[in-house]
């Protein structure tokens, strides 16, 4: 063989090797998302997002964001207008509740798979604090069902239900206004939806679709859809009790099963909305920052199950937060459904307290650990 063709056949080792061996890192790419009911029809590529990954819901786009705990964001991938919350099961697939429809990506090839669209009218897929389509979304333990709760401008609330299997609404269920969070009990009986702007939680049985309505409202509901004194977020207890934080001042514990609200003093004394709770039961809460003149700053609390609390301060306005799976590391989003985000995530060292920030998506709100 001539030097020539050694040297032509060489190139050609060196292209192909090189489509093969894409680097993944800080790529920065984005995978469009199918039209509505759509399947990817590409075959997927190799597994390729490591656990621990964290994803982020861009509701300043039209994004979901993969993000290296250490390194900042990977790559992202089109769902559709204003993602709010997301949740991923044990298969891999996220559930991503955007503006236009739930969005289904498969977080091991970061590819999107499908768009569920609502059967629910919400008008314009819009962006902003009051848009409508999807906010708050859970999966039931056993993996069968999603449950979206859908906001309708100047109206009630929907919640939505979905089988997974063949990615369809199922069923609707009324709920409260502006269901900002979604959580299931621990045994898939029943799913709860936490409505802000009518100062309640619906209970809605997952066997014959019964609802019933509890009012959390320990400031009283003077002031109506003028109110900032209303339920944002909830986290479900070991005992089946929700715990609702208001204003780093009240923590609601919501019995369901007796509809029954009692009271417990928190001391952040901050507007507050992202809950979470950590393995060992402790429960973390986000200051979002102040909205009365009187608030202090935005924080993470970090309340034992004995109720004693640490709080964390953090700079500038915070959203949603997750868990690391060892329960060491709490991830706070800072997107925040209001004005004043910021396109990052503040990391949280849960025994010592210390912070930094990570680049993570474009106004980064719900979340997940991978």
């Amino acid at each position: 063989m001539t030097a020539r063709a050694r040297g032509v056949l060489g190139a050609v080792a060196l292209v192909l090797l090189a489509a093969g061996c894409t680097s993944t890192s800080a790529s920065g790419s984005t995978t469009p998302a199918p039209e509505a009911g759509e399947v990817a029809s590409s075959a997927p590529a190799p597994a390729r997002t490591a656990q621990g990954t964290l994803l982020v819901a861009d509701f300043g786009g039209d994004t979901v964001t993969f993000v290296d705990p250490e390194r900042g964001p990977l790559d992202s991938v089109k769902v559709g207008t204003a993602p709010y919350g997301l949740v991923v099961g044990k298969d891999g697939r996220a559930w991503v509740a955007t503006a236009e429809g739930v969005a289904v990506v498969d977080t091991k090839t970061r590819t999107s798979l499908s768009r569920i669209p609502y059967t629910t009218k919400t008008g314009p897929a819009t962006t902003g604090e009051y848009r409508g389509g999807g906010m708050g979304i859970a999966l039931a333990p056993d993996g069968e069902h999603v449950y979206v709760g859908v906001n309708v401008p100047d109206a009630k609330g929907v919640l939505e239900i979905i089988d997974t299997e063949t990615r369809k609404v199922t069923d609707t269920v009324p709920v409260g206004r502006r269901p900002f969070d979604v959580d299931v009990s621990r045994d898939g009986g029943e799913v709860y939806a936490t409505a802000h702007d009518s100062f309640d939680v619906t209970a809605v049985r997952t066997d014959d679709l019964t609802a019933r309505r509890f009012e959390v409202a320990p400031y009283g509901t003077e002031g109506g859809l003028g109110s900032w004194l209303k339920p944002h977020y909830a986290a479900v207890r070991d005992d089946g009790k929700l715990l609702l934080p208001f204003e780093g001042e009240k923590l609601a514990v919501l019995d369901p099963r007796t509809g029954k609200v009692a009271v417990e003093p928190m001391t952040a004394d901050t507007h507050q909305h992202g809950a979470q709770l950590t393995p060992d039961g402790t429960l973390l809460v986000v200051g979002t920052g102040p909205i009365g003149s009187d608030d202090h700053d935005a924080s993470l609390t970090i309340r034992t199950a004995d109720g004693k609390e640490r709080v964390v301060p953090l700079d500038g306005p915070h959203e949603d937060v997750a868990v690391s799976r060892d329960g060491r590391t709490a991830y706070v989003t800072g997107g925040f459904t209001r004005d004043g985000y910021w396109d990052g995530i503040t990391v949280v060292d849960l025994d010592s307290g210390k912070t930094h920030r990570l680049p993570a998506g474009h106004r980064p709100l719900g979340i997940a650990v991978l």
